[in-house]
């Protein structure tokens, strides 16, 4: 047999063997033709339900929560933190009703943090704690405000450790040249506080050199200075 003979041997098995695959799936099509069309209707049905929820309840939803915490923010901003929180009996109804009315949307997220922060003013810790940690974000902005207001919970909470841990985690997420050394401040009056002056002039020197178009930066030597008098004022 030649060798162009076998290559077209060889070309109409594969043909065959294709024809015999397609025959295959095409009498599988045809005796569960109607099992196939109804899977198909019910995957058709599932993206019309998800889409008619997103579009006529979720979507309405946010907005009508983002209307709702728009005032909530003004008295945040003024600190007027009772009434941030439970509304003014008019036209506000509070972040704590905004988060229980809202549940899931984007806003009620942010009211967490919002309502954290007010209760750490009010002196609230407990509460403050409870909702600063049950919201969740990766921004740039927020989570790490969020982060560094958790570290303060914690400080006043006497819970140093912890404080510092979150000051950390709120520099690292912020990675800015003018809000990174904000948190490493914190961390190194807590460890002024905590009179482990090492790690004190350790933080206030990584700020000087790291941060240096800071205003932290520039009150940096005085803080170093403060941790080594009172250093000496021990031994």
């Amino acid at each position: 047999m030649s060798k162009k003979k076998y290559k077209e041997d060889k070309a109409e098995k594969k043909l065959g063997a294709i024809d015999e695959k397609l025959t295959a799936s095409e009498q599988f099509l045809e005796k569960n033709q109607k099992a196939v069309l109804y899977g198909l209707a019910a995957v058709v049905v599932v993206v019309g339900i998800f889409l008619a929820y997103r579009f006529l309840y979720v979507v309405p939803k946010n907005e009508k929560a983002r209307a709702a915490i728009f005032k909530g923010e003004r008295y945040f901003q003024n600190e007027e933190d009772s009434l941030a929180l439970f509304g003014n009996n008019n036209d506000y109804i509070g972040f704590e009703a905004i988060i229980d009315r809202y549940k899931g949307t984007k806003t009620a997220n942010l009211a967490h943090a919002y309502a954290g922060i007010c209760y750490s003013r009010l002196g609230d810790n407990e509460k403050a704690l409870r909702h600063l940690t049950k919201f969740k974000g990766g921004d740039l902005l927020i989570a790490p405000a969020v982060m560094g207001a958790i570290g303060d919970v914690y400080m006043n909470m006497n819970n140093p450790k912890e404080a510092v841990a979150y000051y950390k985690k709120a520099a690292d997420k912020v990675n800015d040249e003018m809000l990174a050394p904000i948190y490493y401040k914190k961390i190194g009056q807590v460890y002024l506080h905590q009179k482990d002056y090492d790690k004190a002039i350790e933080t206030f020197t990584k700020i000087k050199d790291t941060y240096l178009n800071s205003l932290e930066a520039q009150e940096a030597d005085k803080y170093i200075e403060q941790a080594k008098l009172q250093s000496r004022g021990q031994e």
